[in-house]
């Protein structure tokens, strides 16, 4: 075990993990029977040792969230119930389920999806779980189309970046490779169904603004909304050549999602948020060229 590990600040990040992953399954990013990603992977994603990712993934087995063997990977066996962090109010639920809603938004005949987000990772992973679904016929879309909000590449992003340090950049180009690999998986998924005729009609596109998103967003068939804050924390992250700096950087996957639903009432909670984010989503999708 290194220093990192024996610190304070090791705890923490041994905690940090364990508490993302815990919410990654809780939310459907890492579905029930699915694997999470191999050791090595989450050791470049969270920027800590081996040790840490081991002592995390411990955690969730001893809480027989996952089964971990040697040389097969950590499969989930059980998805933990999400919390609601507030009374439940028309139109709008806190805490919510997001493989859920987003399964049952796939379950429709024409599905549409509108995000606004900093990187495509995590919208990347819960897609990859629907073209599953497709693919075993559990679901049968006769069209999907995706519009996707992603900053420019050329805008300064405020985060991540290194603690004490505006001028290294090394952290957003990081986030920015990251970003273009995901979206890349993500025009291949989209593309092979449409290639083997298990989608008739399958629309992706990609768009780039200079606005930095405080916040992520998805509206599905003009009547669902996921709206969440982006949480700015401090952490260590480990770089390509081994460095590991103290980063100031924004984790989606910690945020607390609420979800808003459309209803007959025009001038109920949920209709208003919906109508009006989609308004903003369209007047910033067609003042964009692609």
């Amino acid at each position: 075990m290194d220093a990192r590990e024996s610190s304070g600040s090791g705890a923490k990040e041994f905690q940090r993990v364990a508490q993302a992953l815990r919410t990654r399954i809780a939310d459907g990013t890492y579905p029930l029977s699915s694997y999470l990603p191999p050791q090595r992977e989450l050791v470049t994603e969270f920027g800590v040792s081996r040790d840490t990712i081991q002592r995390a993934l411990r955690d969730l087995a001893e809480e027989e969230l996952i089964l971990s063997r040697q040389g097969s990977g950590s499969r989930v066996l059980k998805v933990p119930p999400v919390q609601s962090s507030a009374p439940t109010v028309a139109g709008l639920r806190r805490g919510v389920d997001l493989r859920r809603v987003i399964s049952s938004a796939f379950e429709a005949r024409e599905v549409t999806m509108d995000v606004y987000t900093l990187t495509s990772e995590s919208l990347q992973a819960h897609l990859y779980f629907q073209v599953e679904r497709i693919y075993a016929r559990e679901i049968t879309p006769e069209r999907i189309a995706l519009r996707l909000l992603l900053p420019d590449a050329g805008v300064p992003l405020p985060y991540p970046r290194v603690k004490g340090d505006k001028e290294d950049q090394r952290l957003q180009e990081r986030l920015r490779a990251m970003s273009r690999r995901h979206t890349a998986s993500l025009r291949g998924s989209f593309n092979d169904l449409r290639t083997q005729g298990l989608v008739p009609i399958v629309d992706l596109e990609i768009r780039h603004t200079p606005m930095v998103p405080p916040f992520k967003l998805y509206l599905m068939n003009g009547v669902e909304a996921l709206h969440g804050m982006y949480n700015v924390i401090e952490r260590q992250i480990e770089l390509a050549d081994g460095e590991v700096v103290t980063a100031l950087d924004v984790l989606g996957v910690s945020a607390t999602m609420t979800h808003h639903v459309k209803d007959e009432d025009a001038y109920s909670p949920g209709s208003v948020f919906v109508g009006s984010m989609q308004a903003w989503f369209n007047s910033v999708w067609t003042n964009l060229s692609e």
